[in-house]
């Protein structure tokens, strides 16, 4: 098979995805006459956009020739962008631990999911417990809650099927570098489980939140089908250390449950879990850095003109940005999470805390862009006297932003923010927030090294997007859960530091960002767990 990058297609309205147009240019680029025939697969799809005039798609295809050999196609070519093929394919490798073991896993997110479900393929009969609702009536409860403000403290945003990363924009890309065909994997399985097929090559593929909620239940129901067991409303409230290591858990402080083997995978937001964590003296835990800020929304309009100019093609992509800066003080500066065409929301998950998050549906077709604006911290900034005062700290946000709103979601424009003002209302620009919100002033909720910090970013990015920083850009907050503020030590069979049977996993644990570096977490601890001795 045959391999070429950076296959240039001018953009047009019709994506040239299953076009003429690309075969063409592969057959071009192959100088292949017309008498010989070929399949071929897109690997990449990029859009080039430094000129706003002449808009191109950038793809990589495999190419297997029909009629002709490959060896002769190639001696022909002396072009580095056209070589040998030569993908690697994921293989799980060969179990060795005996299928008697009870595994168990905390958490249904990306990470537990995809660990329960790998186990579950190699004839291991997982259990997971889940401290949240199946994800057909976790939507209820966050409908609910966006409506009335009534929080189910263990089936919101941040908890139940899915986790945190079903209410968001859905994004698939991940800067994990990872060469075992992992990352592959992922794509195929959300692919086989009900995502579109276009993942599998989009530059920063995502599926929103609407088909992330179906591709979620039928992993579940496969997990089942194969023998696993799914718990919801089942919170794992103790876990139960002999001699260093796993006997047992406690589900909803009454029930028992042996198993010698436990996979914790409880997302970003398990705080209570952390702080009973935190008392067992065998579980090692260490603080580490992360970031806070708050939600900017700007015209998705705006985003898309910067983008692509004043010509826009139907077949482009909604536009997204990334930017980054450093404050005059040396702090670093970034938008993240950034969601084009959708919508902030409140994220809370505790009672008398507030905190916001960014959310898409597969169109993306909101009439706001959003992203947070965050400033990375780390211990000198929030505390070096225990290893939960990063937490801590995100609590101490989090209370004054529901202050500010009353339960409601705060939110202030631009100008008045560096001002220092109240809000009273909105101006060009309308909010487009799930849940109950309100004008106020995010000033009183950040401290002032990251309000100066924010500021200077805006001023920044605004030399980069023309616009950016508009007096009537909308801030709401707190964005506080964007990584886990601490790590669970795990050596090199990923099993914690100093409790064996206990593998610490995905985003909770502090090894992973996001829903593919969650997943392939849990892949990695699926193959580590299989491949005890």
């Amino acid at each position: 098979m045959i391999k070429i990058n950076q296959l240039k297609v001018p953009v047009t309205d019709k994506s040239p995805d299953d076009d003429a147009a690309l075969k063409s240019a592969v057959r071009k680029a192959l100088k292949l006459p017309s008498k010989y025939d070929f399949n071929y697969k897109i690997v990449k799809k990029s859009v080039d956009a430094r000129k706003k005039d002449k808009l191109l798609y950038i793809y990589s295809v495999e190419v297997s020739l029909i009629n002709c050999k490959e060896t002769v196609v190639l001696k022909k070519l002396h072009d580095h962008n056209i070589t040998t093929a030569n993908d690697r394919v994921y293989e799980f490798p060969e179990p060795v631990l005996s299928k008697e073991h009870r595994i168990c896993i905390v958490g249904s997110g990306p990470a537990g999911l995809f660990c329960a479900l790998f186990l579950a393929r190699q004839g291991y009969r997982p259990v997971i417990f889940e401290r949240g609702m199946a994800v057909e009536e976790r939507i209820q409860a966050v409908d609910e809650f966006w409506a009335t403000g009534k929080l189910n403290i263990n089936s919101n945003i941040q908890f139940g099927e899915g986790g945190a990363g079903t209410f968001s924009d859905g994004k698939l890309n991940t800067a994990v570098k990872e060469k075992n065909g992992r990352i592959r994997k992922v794509l195929e399985t959300f692919c086989e489980y009900g995502a579109p097929y276009d993942i599998m090559y989009t530059n920063k593929p995502h599926i929103g939140t609407d088909i992330l909620k179906i591709v979620v239940k039928n992993i579940r129901e496969e997990i089942i089908k194969l023998g696993g067991e799914v718990h919801f409303n089942s919170c794992v409230t103790d876990i139960d250390i002999v001699n260093h290591k796993v006997a047992g858990i406690t589900i909803n402080n009454k029930d028992s449950y042996d198993c010698d083997i436990l996979v914790l995978a409880t997302g970003h937001s398990a705080r209570d879990t952390f702080e009973m964590l935190k008392n067992k003296q065998d579980v090692i835990m260490e603080p580490k850095a992360f970031a806070v800020g708050l939600r900017v929304e700007h015209s998705q309009q705006m985003i898309t003109k910067h983008a692509y100019g004043n010509t826009f093609f139907a077949s482009l992509p909604v536009a997204d940005y990334k930017v980054t800066a450093q404050t005059a003080g040396g702090r670093g500066v970034y938008s993240f999470c950034m969601c084009p065409g959708g919508y902030v929301v409140n994220a809370s998950s505790e009672e008398g805390y507030t905190c916001v998050n960014g959310m898409s549906y597969s169109k993306r077709d909101g009439i706001n862009a959003n992203s947070a604006i965050i400033v990375t911290i780390d211990s000198k900034d929030y505390g070096e006297k225990d290893v939960l005062d990063g937490m801590y700290f995100q609590r101490k946000l989090e209370k004054a932003a529901y202050m500010q709103g009353m339960g409601a979601v705060p939110y202030q424009l631009n100008e008045d923010f560096q001002r220092g003002i109240k809000s009273t209302g909105y101006a060009g620009i309308v909010p487009q927030i799930k849940g109950l919100s309100i004008p106020a002033n995010l000033r009183e909720v950040l401290p002032d090294f990251l309000c100066d910090s924010i500021i200077d970013g805006m001023k920044s990015f605004d030399k980069i997007i023309n616009g950016f920083n508009t007096p009537d850009a909308v801030f709401s907050g707190v964005e506080s859960r964007t990584s886990s503020p601490v790590r669970i030590l795990r050596g090199d069979t990923l099993q914690s530091a100093g409790v064996a049977g206990l593998y610490p996993c995905g985003e909770g644990a502090g090894y992973a960002g996001g829903i593919t570096s969650a997943a392939v977490d849990g892949i990695k601890v699926a193959e580590a767990i299989a491949s005890l001795t």
